[in-house]
Order: C-alpha cells, then structure tokens, then sequence
C-alpha cells in the first residue's frame, strides 16, 4: 500500500471511530463516513467493499497490537516484563480503554456479532494457552466460558467504565480461580 493508499485508509478509520461515537454502527452510512474522511466512494470501495468489511478490518486493527506476543512499555502502562495471564488480560483492557467512547456504538445490533466474533477468535488463542490439562472439564467447555465470560465483561465494562484495567483483571480472573 502506498503512502496515499494508507493516509486514505487512516481517514476512514477516524471517520468511523468519530461517527461511533455519536450513532451505533446500524445508523452509519458509507455516506456519512466518505463525507467525514472526505474521500471519495471509489476510494471507500478500493479498500472495503461494504461497511461490514470496514468493521472487520477496524477490529483487526485494533486487536493486532492488543493481542501481540510480546508486551511492551507503553504511555500508559509498563508489562514489559510479565508474562502472566493477569498482565496480558490487563494490557487487552487498557488499549480497548483507549476505545471505549466508540465500543458501545459497535457493541449494539448487528456490529455486535462482527466485533465479537473478532475478539472471541483472538480470546480463544489467548486463554488457550491458559487451560491447564488436569481440569476435570472439558476443554472446549472451558475455553468457551472463559471467552464469552470474557466478550461479556467488555460488553459490561463499556457501560460502567469507571473501573480501571487492573480492576477489570481482576474481577475477571478472581471468577475463573474458583
């Protein structure tokens, strides 16, 4: 992609991330987006080709870095050198803290199952890697209760957002202890 390529991409993502703060993503029109990123139609369609596959594209961007291996020291926190399941749950919850004026506008109708889907698939990986085989439950059963426990807690959280990250870990995996 090249450098107008990305720039025209980037306006459509504030574009979209400005408008779902405002509307859910059920009231957004490609209209409405072009006209904020003042990008063409043709430019829109170049790099999604509906509004569902901006969505997609959107969520994969903001889980790349969420959900990467290593843990950095960032602005507003420092995992850099922990490895457990509460630091990585932790640093999922401070970046999508970065978008929770804009979660409820994709947590609602038909957004919901596209960003969920998004995010369960990447949760799935990630508590996978947290299942201890002497469980005496199913595997599966487990790994599908941690993620949708887990989807759900978001869902909450964007509506009670006073909690910090490190509460929200903790909440989260005081639950899945027991």
């Amino acid at each position: 992609m090249d450098c107008r390529q990305r720039k025209s991409r980037q306006a459509i993502f504030r574009a979209f991330a400005e408008l779902l703060k405002k509307e859910n993503y059920s009231k957004i029109t490609v209209q409405q987006i072009i006209d904020l990123a003042d990008v063409g139609r043709t430019i829109f369609y170049t790099h999604f080709e509906t509004k569902d596959a901006l969505l997609e594209s959107f969520c994969a961007e903001i889980f790349e870095h969420v959900f990467s291996e290593g843990l950095d020291k960032e602005k507003t926190h420092d995992f850099s050198g922990e490895h457990d399941m509460k630091a990585r749950v932790t640093h999922i919850l401070y970046h999508l803290r970065e978008h929770i004026d804009y979660l409820p506008g994709i947590l609602s109708g038909d957004s919901d199952e596209i960003f969920m889907g998004c995010f369960k698939e990447r949760l799935s990986g990630l508590f996978a890697k947290s299942f201890r085989e002497s469980e005496p439950v199913s595997y599966d059963y487990v790994l599908n209760h941690m993620m949708n426990d887990f989807a759900e807690t978001i869902r909450w959280w964007a509506g009670h957002s006073r909690y910090s990250p490190e509460e929200i870990s903790a909440f989260s995996l005081r639950l899945h202890r027991d």
